[in-house]
Order: C-alpha cells, then structure tokens, then sequence
C-alpha cells in the first residue's frame, strides 16, 4: 500500500477531484465522497441484457464510489469520535439515497474493507459504495427468505431474531439506544457481529435524528474496537432495501411486501486465518467457535482499546 506522499486522498480538495460530496467538521475529519479512481462500473451506457447464446452479457453500467472518512491519512475509523463516526455513516446514507434516484441502479452496496486479508485497497481511512443494475444474491437470499417468513408469521423475521437475542442475552455484545450488537446464531464465522435497530425500518437512509445516529455510530465505533483485539481484517457490509423506484420489473413482487418484511442492519465478519473454513461454491461454512463464547469474550474486552 502506498504512504502518505503517494496517497491519492490526501491533500484532495474540490479543485484536485470531483468531490461527489463533503460534510465539514470543526474538528480533523473531513468526509468526502468521490468517484472511484479505477471503478468496476461507470454510470455511462445502458443496462439492457444481451444474449449470448444461454447466458446474458450486460454492459458494466453502475456507480462505484469512495467514502474518504478522513483527511488524516493515519486517522483509524474504529479509533475516531462518535460524532465523526456518525459523519461517515451520514454520508454514506446521503449517497445512497442519490444514487437510488437514478432507476437504473437496483441496488446499492456500502461496504468498508479493513486490513490486507480483506482486500483493502488504500491504506488511507475509506470505505465504498457499488450501485448495480442487479440485486447482489447475499441480499436476494434474505428478501426471498424474509418474505416467506412473513407470509407465514405476518412479523418481520429480522424484528423477531433481535426480540429473542435480547431476551436470552447470550449472544448479545452490546447495545446504545435503539441499536444492538450480537453475534448471530449459526455465525459463519469467529466473532461475526450484527448491528441491528430495534424499530422496524428497510431502508438505513431514510433521514433519522442526529441522536439516533449517533447512537449507532458510538456502537459501531464499540465494536470495531473490540473486534481489532481478536483480528486484524474485517469485512463490513450495510445491508439495506433495493431501489424502491424498481417497484416495476423484475422486483415488483419483493416490493408487495418489502417495507414490512425486510430489516436493514450491518454484518461485520472479521477474517482470522486458520479458524475458520469457507466452501464458497455450497455456501456452507465451518465455524469452530460458539457465537455464545464469541459474545462473551467480546463483551469482556475493553471497548475503548
């Protein structure tokens, strides 16, 4: 990874790049948003599909962006301030619901890789935005599921799991207002952590009271803090709604039901080598550590480190 003389975030400014958006602080973070400088997909062109032969080609229309969380490029994201964790997380909502305006976009993805085990690509404080012409099957998989378990119960499923992790408290990490950390059932890996609000809510960039925010941002900052003492890497994803302007096409039918169905939450899976197994293809994982005794080591350790 490059050093601080041949970063491509710091010393930016409007002039230098097109700052997508920027939130100023009074203190050292500043957070813009800009265009990915080498991005997977532009928003140039069309999404129709192609054949060819049995398979589709598109073409790789989309936006692919760059949360620069702060103008310090030493600046650790776990380490900042709850009102500047709250920033990042502001900002990454205001994209989201710009880049949900465009209908081409059916969903779009946040996601922070943190550590060379988890691909990072700049050593500068960063996460990332991805708005794709299609719904990631990660996230098709809970909507299909939550739907199902909808029509049977007529609860949200994700409402449900949060109820009863609170109520047997085994699993739980911490909590802060209206926000939980637990590490899920079945953890697909050592010491997954969800974050999850207990009002029932689909989409996370729908505006909230600052408090609220920050509420989440001080849990957040918690548990990456708790997290780096057991692993170096993580990989961090906000799971929100697709496009609501999608309600026509290929997803009208999720959307019948989605705003009573579907619950948005971050999944954070940190990456320890040699303690757990992934088999990719089937989807199965082999996980040798407890989500109970994984929450229990997390909550004992110091959430200020």
């Amino acid at each position: 990874m490059p050093g601080v003389a041949e970063c491509p975030f710091c010393g930016l400014d409007d002039e230098s790049a097109p700052v997508l958006l920027a939130l100023p602080s009074s203190g050292p973070t500043q957070v813009r948003v800009i265009p990915h400088p080498q991005p997977l997909y532009r928003i140039e062109g069309h999404p129709e599909r192609t054949a060819a032969g049995i398979y589709d080609r598109m073409h790789p229309v989309g936006a692919h962006e760059i949360v620069i969380e702060s103008a310090d490029h030493a600046r650790s994201f776990a380490h900042m301030g709850d009102d500047e964790i709250a920033r990042v997380m502001e900002a990454i909502a205001l994209r989201i619901a710009d880049l949900k305006r465009d209908r081409r976009f059916k969903y779009v993805s946040a996601f922070r890789n943190q550590g060379a085990a988890a691909g990072q690509e700049y050593e500068h404080p960063n996460s990332q935005l991805l708005a794709t012409t299609f719904v990631p099957r990660r996230i098709l998989y809970e909507l299909r599921a939550a739907r199902e378990w909808y029509k049977e119960h007529e609860r949200c499923v994700f409402c449900d799991i949060l109820r009863q992790e609170e109520k047997a408290g085994k699993r739980v990490v911490d909590s802060q207002g209206d926000y939980v950390a637990y590490c899920p059932f079945a953890s697909r890996v050592p010491y997954e952590t969800w974050i999850m609000g207990r009002p029932h809510n689909h989409q996370y960039e729908e505006p909230r009271p600052r408090a609220d925010r920050r509420n989440m941002a001080a849990l957040l900052g918690r548990t990456l803090r708790r997290l780096l003492q057991v692993c170096q890497a993580y990989h961090l994803v906000l799971h929100t709604a697709p496009n609501e302007l999608q309600k026509k096409g290929s997803l009208r039918e999720y959307w019948k039901t989605i705003a009573a169905d579907y619950h948005w939450h971050i999944e954070i899976l940190p990456i320890l080598a040699g303690r757990s197994k992934s088999y990719g293809l089937k989807e199965t994982y082999f996980n040798d550590l407890l989500p109970e005794t994984a929450a229990e080591h997390l909550r004992a350790l110091d959430a200020r480190a």
